[in-house]
């Protein structure tokens, strides 16, 4: 073939690549370039490669087998197909890549390590992104910031918070997206201080928080119920002229519904122009949640009927909880098979979980506990805990059996548990079993077995203060017993105790 016919044959493959609609055509595509001898030529296999494995109609089985087959590939395209598995169902086939790169000698480079990072996030694989850590700094990689925001995120995700702390508090060049990386990991490991500490000292250190930030924020308030930061961080989204978008709008809903101001939750819903699944499924849930079950159940019905969104199993989540405060055993039901059977969304053990509530709420003790042993799947500890809380108010003296099979299971499944005993202790104190009451005393005595002390959250002055019964040396409480003393001899004098 001369060199025209060569370029001539090349630049015709090219412009069908450009015009690629489907697999089916690239392998039609490809076949002509092996017909033409072009199949080593480095240029087009990246070409197919890109299209199999990032372009939206990929097949990562098809680019894959291309490059595996091929002898003239670059780190690039290895980087494309380790970018497609990064972002698929299966990220771990990205740490095998990796691993067929370093066996071929192909060279790493800043580009490879974000994606394999994005992978072990995924795949949860510790070791293997440790590895990829120890690989990044010794081809002195570990000063770049798209790279260090990937460590930070890894390890996030995996659950190592003192590491992603580490990793950020060690770089010399940050982003506004490094700063939403470790504040995200800290918020998803319940480290909600710290996120709060990493907010502030990022306006200290000159960035402007993004709707990225704002998100993230919110969504730490909503787990904390920090309601007066949560309005100031709607203040900030208002003063810099934050377009309420579905992200965005569904985070305030969201946080103002978990943190108790279900009515401002629904003027933020009802003023966003916007709208997805996620928007809805916050509001119908929030109003569950709150005991407003009439709203939630109308709200659901609104969504089915004027709006193009279908539901997702959060949206079920929060019907389901509707129908267990308003006592609508028949209409819980109907909406739990109309998820699996109509809808195509296959309940969770979180579904189950609602629907155990709902029967026992009603008192339907023996109907569920049917329904948890003709489960599809294995039922958890909190299914027979929720159960046996409901045999403690509705049956204490276990007239139908229920009770005491209830009682056996779940010490089976948590043996060691102390909520579990103090449970069955009350049952028994409640039927006036004194005599087993104490047994299981005794038996957590001897056992070293403690109830957990319960707690409770003020918020005061901007700041958040947790108490446990009994005292607690982290904090000074001298002027708070007294005061405590004060109140409740004056609640005596007016008859309120």
């Amino acid at each position: 073939m001369t060199n025209q016919n060569f370029l001539s044959k090349k630049h015709q493959c090219l412009v069908l690549l450009k015009l690629c609609s489907s697999i089916r055509h690239l392998s039609q595509i490809h076949a002509q370039i092996v017909i033409s001898n072009l199949h080593q030529d480095s240029f087009l296999l990246t070409e197919l490669v890109r299209f199999s494995s990032i372009s939206p109609f990929r097949n990562l089985s098809y680019a894959h087998s291309l490059l595996f087959n091929s002898l003239n590939s670059t780190p690039s395209t290895w980087n494309m197909l380790i970018r497609g598995y990064a972002s698929s169902d299966s990220p771990q086939n990205a740490i095998w890549v990796l691993k067929e790169m370093r066996k071929r000698g192909l060279k790493r480079n800043k580009l490879t390590y974000p994606f394999v990072l994005k992978a072990c996030a995924g795949a949860g694989a510790l070791e293997d992104g440790r590895q990829v850590h120890g690989e990044i700094v010794k081809h002195g990689l570990d000063d770049d910031v798209y790279v260090e925001n990937n460590l930070v995120n890894f390890y996030g995700c995996c659950k190592k918070i003192m590491d992603a702390k580490k990793v950020f508090d060690e770089m010399d060049e940050r982003t506004v997206v490094s700063w939403n990386a470790v504040i995200t990991a800290c918020v998803e490991n319940f480290c909600i201080e710290d996120a709060l500490g990493y907010f502030v000292n990022m306006k200290d250190c000159g960035f402007d928080p993004d709707e990225t930030t704002m998100v993230i924020m919110l969504s730490a308030c909503a787990e904390l119920g920090y309601l007066s930061l949560g309005r100031l961080l709607h203040l900030q989204v208002i003063e810099r002229g934050m377009v309420l978008n579905c992200q965005l709008g569904t985070a305030l809903v969201d946080m103002y519904a978990k943190s108790g101001d279900i009515g401002y939750a629904s003027q933020v819903f009802e003023r966003m122009e916007e709208k997805n699944v996620w928007t809805w499924s916050a509001m119908i849930l929030g109003f569950a949640q709150h005991g407003f079950a009439e709203e939630a159940l109308e709200l659901f019905v609104k969504l089915m009927t004027n709006s193009h969104i279908r539901p997702n199993c959060v949206t079920f989540l929060g019907v389901l909880c509707a129908c267990s405060h308003a006592g609508l055993v028949d209409d819980a039901y109907h909406y739990f098979r109309e998820m699996e059977y109509v809808h195509g969304i296959k309940p969770m053990s979180v579904h189950h979980g609602a629907m155990v509530d709902v029967l026992s709420r009603a008192g339907r003790l023996k109907d569920a506990y049917t329904f948890i042993t003709n489960m599809p799947i294995e039922p958890d500890p909190i299914l027979w805990r929720t159960l046996l809380s409901a045999c403690s108010i509705h049956n204490v003296n276990d007239t139908d059996g229920v009770g005491d099979k209830v009682r056996k299971r779940l010490l089976e499944l948590e043996p060691r548990r102390s909520g579990n005993f103090v449970i069955v202790a009350n049952m028994y104190a409640e039927a006036g079993m004194w005599d087993r009451a104490a047994n299981v005393r005794r038996f957590m005595r001897d056992g070293g077995l403690k109830k957990m002390a319960g707690d409770s959250c003020l918020q005061l002055n901007g700041s958040i203060y947790q108490f446990f019964s009994g005292y607690d040396s982290k904090f000074d409480l001298a002027g708070i017993y007294p005061l405590l003393d004060t109140l409740t001899l004056h609640m005596k004098l007016i008859n309120l105790l």
